[in-house]
């Protein structure tokens, strides 16, 4: 371990972590790939307070710092990712009379999807299937049957370079797949999303429950269930980008224990022995098929983090 993070982990042990800090930790158990290499430094933060705390002293050591929410936009690395990673479970929850919900980051989208609509608030039913947090959601701006995180969040209070502050939605640079956040690498040049804040509106919770199920249906029938990261490449000007890689006759390839899932062709699976590495080349196999047949250029949708 190198003398910075090894210097990190006294400090953070000395401030109290010593029983929630561990070192060499796999990340695979904290994605939805169910991929990754281990961690030099692993902490969870479940307040926005400690969140904070460790990304300061990580910066403090010179140490990179790397927030993970449900890891299900990310492919890890087999060699791991050198640092500290935070385990963002940061779930503060306040839904005022009016509708103006302000959440914290770590929260999974789909819990606050059902909890809301429970309550009779719509606006984010539709993420009921996203297997995200709220934080990462922002960043990638996710959207599905017709609702983006643009279209209902207000707000977000960010831990901007050792700064909390606040943005506003025209402030977060949200676009298709995409946001200013996700413009800079994952660790701590990155800002870090502590709490977003949502405007919904009231509507018949019974309604929207049976709405949530249909869109869950829906997934279960057009989305293979073997570990995934979901989408894999941003849909094109034209195609989606499943449409193409399916007449670039890759349904099913696989390399290794990575496959092109024959359920979805814009979802790479883990067949259950996948590596990261095995995953990578399927995709860089992808993007050079269908750039020769088609002379398309397939966008990542996902994010590659660690020591490749």
């Amino acid at each position: 371990m190198k003398p910075a993070i090894a210097g990190l982990a006294e400090t953070l042990r000395a401030a109290g972590w010593q029983g929630r800090l561990r070192e060499q930790m796999p990340l695979a158990p904290y994605t939805t790939f169910r991929l990754g290499g281990p961690a030099d430094l692993l902490a969870e933060a479940t307040t926005s307070a400690e969140l904070q705390d460790l990304w300061r002293l990580a910066a403090e050591h010179g140490v990179p710092c790397l927030v993970l929410g449900r890891g299900s936009n990310v492919l890890v690395a087999d060699r791991g990712v050198r640092g500290l990673v935070v385990l963002n479970r940061c779930a503060d929850w306040d839904l005022s009379p009016s509708g103006a919900l302000k959440v914290g980051s770590g929260m999974a989208l789909a819990e606050v999807a059902r909890r809301t609509a429970a309550g009779g608030w719509a606006g984010l039913e539709w993420s009921v299937g996203i297997p995200g947090s709220v934080g990462g959601a922002l960043v990638g701006n996710a959207g599905a049957h017709g609702g983006y995180m643009g279209d209902v969040v207000e707000a977000v209070t960010v831990l901007d370079h050792g700064r909390v502050r606040t943005l506003a939605r025209d402030e977060m640079g949200l676009g298709y797949r995409t946001s200013l956040f996700k413009a800079v690498p994952a660790c701590n040049g990155r800002p870090v999303i502590l709490d977003a804040t949502f405007s919904l509106r009231p509507a018949d919770a019974a309604a929207l429950e049976r709405r949530m199920a249909e869109l869950l249906q829906w997934r279960a029938d057009r989305h293979p269930q073997e570990p995934s990261a979901g989408s894999v490449f941003k849909r094109t000007e034209q195609y989606p980008a499943g449409f193409l890689i399916e007449q670039a006759g890759l349904k099913g390839r696989r390399i290794g224990g990575a496959q092109v899932s024959p359920k979805h062709a814009n979802f790479v699976v883990n067949l259950g022995d996948a590596t990261a590495a095995q995953v990578k080349a399927l995709i860089e196999e992808i993007q050079e098929t269908v750039s020769a047949r088609f002379g398309v250029n397939l966008e990542l949708e996902i994010e590659l983090v660690g020591e490749w």
